[in-house]
């Protein structure tokens, strides 16, 4: 595995790229152009703009909508490839009222991101100048296609008075947690996954309770009504990693397509560690200087907000490992990134960066992470267990240590640990309103990196990793079935007849 997990470098300080003018949009017409909605939170914007490339790549217009700071957010912080360099993808800046962009807050009843709805809400008014690009792209084209997130139905709800144009939802979140969502109050689980030889379905799976606030649930509410026009579902993930669960989907929704295309990051990369020294993060040359396996990143994502005590016992914890660490101890993203106003930082125990000094590091700005998960001396991460997150560590064959924080995260974790085998729970989520002390740290880092149950893991997670990168391979399952979605949306027959067998749909 740590051959394949190459170092690969991306100048962060990169153009943006201008949107499309008029003239530009008048060039000749395309049999089928893209238009890609995301939810301007960074886990969804990253993975949508990462689809982007894949759907570029079979020689496709793409066309990112979002309003210009979310944009210039999801180029600035992709890795492994650069957005201005594929002159297919386009983004549109379009302009949406000024919202209250508040500091998250650690003391919150709920982890949830509250913070962030008034960026959410905003959204709203991308509806017309999204609905009159749709309207002009498809007077130059043969098939639109718009993929939105599923928390942005509402807003390309015009596509159905589009003749020539269908939307399909993507789903941020696992596979596994999609499933868990249509079955919460319904009688079908045990039955519907029994269908699938072989199937376990652990009996503990965390109920919703605590996951999501009344406020995120109002606006998941809001746009039920407006998924119900999509034509399909995708999803990032492929079947070699959760095929029981896209195959219950299939049976709760016959009616509807699905397409198993991910993982959307990518999966291999060209360089080295001299290449470009001047640009690559100070933390990757350190782990330059590392044994193979033997750091865990620390990450809790761009959403998730520690507590001043919390911090303290997890630096606490760290410490009594002695293991190698990369800790990212950054304030959680606000609605606009770049306001810099009100920003925490972080006080960590006095004398400690100093004294744990040969043994890790704390980054305290933006970190590359697909960068860090991919190079060898990389051996387990300490996650949040956001979707985007486990599947670019799975990517790279890194296990992952659970402590879950909101959403569909409990349930990702679940799938980890318990289902896949690739993770151990540091942090249960029955004990979320406790404190988790600096002991309870020790020993899950301990264990997914100095145990032989940690090795297993570590093993199953590099079988499973190699296996998600041959699926996106010529002729590998997601490959097939990225293949046929873009037959499908060109509606090229033959070609969709061909790999009828290879995809579930």
């Amino acid at each position: 595995m740590a051959n394949n997990r190459q170092h690969y470098n991306h100048d962060q300080n990169q153009n943006h790229t201008v949107t499309p003018n008029t003239n530009q949009l008048m060039k000749p017409s395309h049999d089928v152009v893209v238009v890609i909605v995301p939810l301007p939170a960074q886990g969804h914007i990253n993975q949508l703009v990462h689809l982007s490339r894949l759907i570029a790549a079979y020689n496709i217009p793409v066309h990112v909508v979002g309003a210009a700071v979310h944009n210039r957010q999801g180029k600035l912080r992709v890795q492994g490839w650069d957005p201005n360099s594929i002159p297919n993808i386009h983004f549109h800046d379009f302009t949406i009222p000024p919202f209250h962009s508040p500091p998250p807050n650690p003391t919150s009843q709920h982890n949830f991101p509250s913070h962030l709805l008034p960026s959410f809400h905003a959204t709203r008014h991308l509806r017309d100048p999204a609905a009159a690009l749709l309207r002009r792209l498809s007077s130059q084209t043969r098939r639109l296609a718009v993929i939105h997130d599923s928390l942005m139905a509402s807003v390309v709800q015009d596509v159905v008075s589009i003749h020539n144009a269908e939307s399909f939802t993507f789903h941020s979140v696992s596979a596994f947690a999609i499933f868990l969502f249509y079955c919460d109050g319904m009688a079908k689980t045990t039955s519907l996954l029994e269908m699938d030889d072989g199937v376990k379905f652990p009996n503990d799976i965390p109920s919703l309770e605590g996951c999501l606030n009344s406020e995120i649930l109002d606006f998941i509410a809001s746009q039920y009504e407006f998924n119900k026009l999509n034509s399909g579902n995708l999803y990032n993930t492929s079947r070699v990693m959760e095929r029981p669960y896209m195959n219950s989907l299939a049976r709760i929704l016959p009616k509807k397509k699905h397409w198993a295309v991910g993982p959307f990051n990518p999966v291999s990369f060209m360089g080295n560690n001299t290449a470009n020294d001047m640009t690559r993060h100070t933390c990757l040359k350190w782990l330059d200087r590392q044994e193979p396996k033997s750091v865990i990143y620390v990450s809790f994502g761009t959403t998730t907000v520690f507590t001043d005590e919390q911090i303290e016992e997890l630096a606490l914890g760290l410490e009594q490992t002695n293991q190698k660490f990369i800790w990212v101890l950054r304030d959680a993203d606000k609605g606009d990134v770049f306001d810099k106003t009100q920003e925490k930082k972080f006080e960590l125990p006095k004398g400690y960066e100093e004294r744990v000094r040969e043994m890790g590091i704390v980054v305290r700005e933006w970190a590359p992470q697909l960068e860090i998960l991919g190079h060898a001396s990389t051996g387990g991460f300490l996650s949040h267990c956001g979707w985007n997150s486990c599947v670019e560590s799975i990517t790279m064959g890194v296990p992952i240590a659970a402590w879950p924080m909101h959403s569909d995260q409990p349930r990702n974790a679940v799938l980890v640990t318990k289902l896949l085998g690739i993770g151990t729970v540091v942090r249960d989520w029955a004990h979320r309103g406790d404190v988790a002390r600096a002991d309870t740290v020790a020993i899950g880092v301990k264990k997914l990196m100095a145990s032989k149950e940690g090795d297993e893991m570590r093993k199953r997670a590099e079988e499973l990793g190699g296996a998600l990168r041959r699926s996106m391979a010529e002729g590998g399952a997601s490959r097939r079935e990225l293949d046929c979605f873009i037959a499908h949306i060109s509606r090229q027959i033959s070609m969709c007849r061909a790999q009828r067998d290879s995809c579930s749909t």
